[in-house]
């Protein structure tokens, strides 16, 4: 099933950046919905929208090898998912089933 969601892409606009790669503007004005790669893709397909971060330009370019520096640590990427989809949570654009809100 291929998850497209125009809230929560939408939902990025004004956001922190939960990446924070080095280098990163932390600007919030400059985030957006950045895609994981996580292989679900295929040329020109974004991975599904549960799988991405809120990035500023600097930490989204290089996500996206756009930009060069040392190694990313899928850790941050981890921790990333992580505190992207709790505020989803808490916004109410995700939900887990048996959870109370």
């Amino acid at each position: 099933m291929r998850i497209v969601s125009k809230a929560v892409r939408n939902s990025a606009r004004g956001k922190n950046c939960t990446l924070r790669l080095p280098g990163c503007n932390h600007n919030p004005e400059t985030t957006v919905l950045a895609h994981l790669p996580t292989g679900m893709g295929g040329m020109g397909m974004k991975s599904p929208d549960n799988l991405a971060v809120y990035a500023c330009c600097s930490c989204h370019d290089r996500l996206d090898s756009r930009t060069k520096g040392a190694e990313i640590d899928w850790r941050d990427i981890t921790r990333a998912l992580a505190e992207t989809q709790q505020q989803w949570i808490e916004e109410g654009l995700m939900k887990i089933k048996g959870v109370a809100q």
